[in-house]
């Protein structure tokens, strides 16, 4: 039958045909790349007066401890000279020549799994960095048995303080993966030393650093007493501050956004074309915010947390033990932060356990948690091209010492808070041009708010 015999059949008019007659439900325009954007929401806002923020802190005496870097030539490997500023040891030198020849002095070796690089009681009598794969430092226990005391991964160092020649490892050091270390004998350093004045004095000014009252956590000490009886006489003493507190300057996203007058003016009924054009622009604005607020490496939180509250996995995926290794080094965590496919990694490795997640409400939402904790999922934590991801713990507030958001809110032209839509103007070709900026930081207020597990493995 033709198309005419059809048309000629049809006993009611064709849907296709009334279709021209009828209007259509339309939703809004949509995108994929909005997100719940969690730690924009978890993140507890300070507001700043004149678009800067300064850290005070107690006066802290212990420097460095940073990760030690590496450049590659084949097989072979290279201390960066410049990086061995992060030992304590080293903490402030500027002479890039004696460094040089300091990275020239370094031997490589290699280690294959639970092979033993340094056993403990003997002398220790070389500075060790880690270059490539992961390494235990294990101690002996109480009941004869071995403990793990920490797990080192590439850049971090042991015995990065001049010993004695007398002193003996207190722990050993035990190949976890295939291990490749870089190894300098004190011996090298202190004949350099002796050469070199301005090594020389580095090494005095390090001792003295030592040879102040400091805290555990590195601090300067208030003296005081305690438990005393009758009238003993009180130690005086003061609160010194960090003569160099770090000070945080507002960021920025930006947006121009360009919209013809012609279809502003004829196509926005029954959806406004400029609102919709700015709310999309705007959410796009605030993916780069959060995006930033991870990533960036002024303030961005992957880039911002001290160097002992780094920790590795024990074994690639991320297991229960890791996450509470990560718990346990500060109070009062509130979040847990992690790409969905880190997620669904420790979810396997609990259901593996035979363990089930706890779940908490976050804002309406339900959300896995870990002894308590939120798992906040968070797409824009990278995963490399290895699979491997990190995870982010912290406490959030001015009043716990955690971490905090910064904007300025009241700007010209405020659309949101500490979000501004500008009026550029109508170029010759009718144009209406808007720029969209959101102003914006992050702060962390004590090292221990903040920890990152690395070398999360995600697939498998």
């Amino acid at each position: 039958m033709t198309e005419l015999d059809e048309r000629d059949s049809r006993l009611s008019l064709d849907p296709a045909a009334a279709r021209k007659l009828a209007t259509t439900t339309k939703t809004a325009p949509l995108m994929r790349e909005i997100s719940p954007r969690w730690l924009l929401r978890a993140l507890p806002w300070v507001e700043l007066a004149a678009g800067g923020y300064r850290v005070n802190r107690r006066l802290t005496y212990v420097a460095g401890g940073g990760r030690v870097c590496f450049s590659h030539s084949g097989a072979r490997l290279r201390v960066v000279p410049p990086s061995l500023t992060e030992l304590p040891l080293l903490h402030g030198y500027g002479d890039r020549t004696v460094l040089e020849t300091l990275a020239g002095r370094f031997e490589q070796r290699e280690y294959g799994r639970g092979e033993a690089i340094v056993r403990e009681g003997e002398p220790a009598g070389e500075l060790v960095l880690v270059a490539r794969g992961k390494v235990a430092k294990l101690q002996a226990g109480g009941y004869g048995d071995s403990l793990v005391r920490a797990r080192l991964s590439p850049g971090d160092h042991v015995g990065a303080d001049l010993p004695q020649p007398a002193e003996r490892w207190e722990f050993t050091l035990e190949a976890g993966t295939p291990c490749t270390v870089l190894v300098l004998p004190w011996q090298a350093l202190r004949d350099l030393a002796e050469r070199t004045p301005s090594l020389r004095d580095q090494i005095e000014l390090h001792r003295a650093r030592l040879a102040r009252p400091w805290t555990k956590h590195g601090e300067a000490a208030i003296e005081m007493s305690s438990g005393h009886r009758g009238e003993h006489a009180l130690p005086g003493t003061f609160v010194d501050y960090d003569p160099g507190p770090r000070e945080y300057e507002l960021s920025v996203s930006q947006a121009v956004l360009r919209i013809h007058t012609r279809v502003a003016d004829l196509f926005s009924d029954p959806m406004d074309q400029t609102e919709e054009q700015l709310r999309l622009t705007v959410e796009a604005v605030r993916e780069a915010q959060e995006r930033e607020l991870v990533n960036n490496r002024e303030f961005g939180l992957l880039h911002n947390a001290d160097p002992a509250q780094r920790l590795s996995t024990r074994s690639g995926p991320p297991a229960p033990a890791d996450l509470d290794d990560l718990l346990c080094r500060r109070k009062k965590t509130r979040y847990l932060l992690a790409h969905p496919l880190a997620i669904a990694a420790f979810g396997r490795q609990c259901s593996a356990a035979g363990i089930y997640l706890d779940s908490v409400e976050v804002d309406g939402s339900r959300l896995s948690a870990w002894r308590g904790v939120p798992i906040l999922p968070c797409d824009k934590i990278p995963v490399s091209g290895a699979g491997t991801s990190s995870i982010l713990a912290f406490r959030t507030g001015e009043e716990d010492q955690g971490v905090v958001g910064l904007h300025q809110t009241g700007v010209p032209d405020e659309y949101r808070p500490g979000l501004s839509v500008r009026v550029m103007g109508i170029d010759d070709r009718a144009v209406t041009t808007y720029l969209v900026s959101a102003y914006y930081s992050a702060a962390v207020l004590v090292p221990d708010a903040l920890g990152v597990l690395e070398d999360v493995e995600v697939y498998g």
